[in-house]
């Protein structure tokens, strides 16, 4: 079905290569590079093409590499392509308008936009006079991030005070003063502990459907992706290998099902059910192809001394990696249906 609204995100076989030196070792070559210098391209991000409608939230997933942070840099208007267009609210991110400025935040895990050694409240202030944000609309802001994130005591603290968790916490709200519309989220739960990433899950779930935002998230814990997006973007090498729905992600790349069985008392020769992941005392976990899940389902409860049996999809980091082994991009992959952390006020 075609979308009724413009897309808030519009990328159409954007590129990205860079020209890198390259030389020998030794002195002879150190002098030769002088005078000629050896480059090579290196395609970080490969024609890559997808669409982003208003208020969604999409995981943006890839390896180490894959070219993520290189794409969230280019539509947050830091990086010029080399090949392609992509337009976001309407504006073509590179050319840096003040009126697409205001209405956009780039996140990156584990960089500071904070100042160190003065309380988180002035910093605050000086996003505030960044993007001129009026008085009262200022206070509402952060009177409601300080509910979503409990910041209380931390904005009278200095920053270098804070716990990772509570500079965190910190950093992404005051991101969002401006209350911007979209938000392109790399990392942002980075080295936490798992209560605090939770919390910045759930804030970023509620700030999103508060205020209608639409949101591009880059993570390597599956969790969050899980927690917040229904839909994943898929790139290795630069290149799109997957857009679609994360249930359709495990659909189609993982072709077996995974049975978690309780028993009575211990059994031998486990394996000819089906692959043998593992054995806890009673518990033993087995790896079955998917077309052979319920007859081997059935077979186990007939035969076994069964307590309880479970049946489920793989774990959606199991996925990702084989998604990442699996190789070449998909051609039809376009056509599918639908450490330290950095909130830069990018407006100066």
């Amino acid at each position: 079905m075609t979308p009724l609204t413009e897309p808030a995100i519009r990328v159409r076989d954007l590129g990205k290569t860079y020209k890198v030196p390259e030389r020998e070792s030794g002195l002879r070559a150190s002098a030769r590079s002088l005078f000629r210098r050896q480059t090579k391209d290196v395609v970080a991000v490969d024609s890559i093409a997808f669409d982003v409608q208003p208020g969604e939230v999409v995981g943006f997933l890839g390896p180490n590499g894959a070219g993520k942070t290189t794409t969230l840099k280019m539509l947050s208007g830091l990086l010029y392509p080399t090949a392609g267009e992509a337009t976001v609210l309407g504006h073509v991110p590179w050319q840096r308008q003040k009126s697409y400025l205001r209405q956009m935040t780039l996140v990156m895990g584990q960089r500071n936009q904070l100042v160190w050694d003065i309380p988180v409240a002035d910093s605050y202030e000086l996003n505030r006079a960044i993007y001129r944000i009026p008085e009262q609309e200022y206070r509402q802001t952060l009177d409601e991030l300080n509910a979503l994130l409990d910041l209380g005591p931390l904005l009278t603290k200095p920053v270098r005070n804070l716990s990772l968790g509570e500079r965190m916490k910190c950093e992404l709200a005051g991101a969002l003063l401006h209350r911007p519309r979209v938000l392109f989220l790399d990392e942002p739960t980075l080295g936490l502990d798992v209560t605090a990433q939770r919390r910045i899950r759930g804030f970023i779930s509620e700030y999103a459907a508060r205020n209608d935002a639409t949101v591009l998230l880059t993570s390597h814990y599956m969790a969050d992706v899980e927690a917040l997006a229904e839909r994943v973007i898929v790139i290795h090498h630069g290149a799109l290998l997957f857009d679609g729905d994360l249930a359709a992600l495990v659909a189609r790349f993982s072709p077996h099902k995974t049975v978690t069985v309780d028993l009575e008392h211990p059994v031998d020769h486990l394996d000819r059910y089906g692959e043998v992941v593992s054995v806890d005392g009673l518990r033993a976990t087995l790896r079955i192809p998917k077309g052979e899940a319920a007859a081997v389902t059935a077979r186990l409860l007939a035969e076994l001394p069964v307590v309880d049996l479970s049946v489920t999809d793989p774990p959606i980091d199991e996925v990702i990696d084989t998604v990442f082994s699996s190789g070449e991009p998909s051609p039809e992959a376009a056509l599918e249906p639908d450490a330290e952390m950095v909130a830069e006020p990018v407006l100066a």
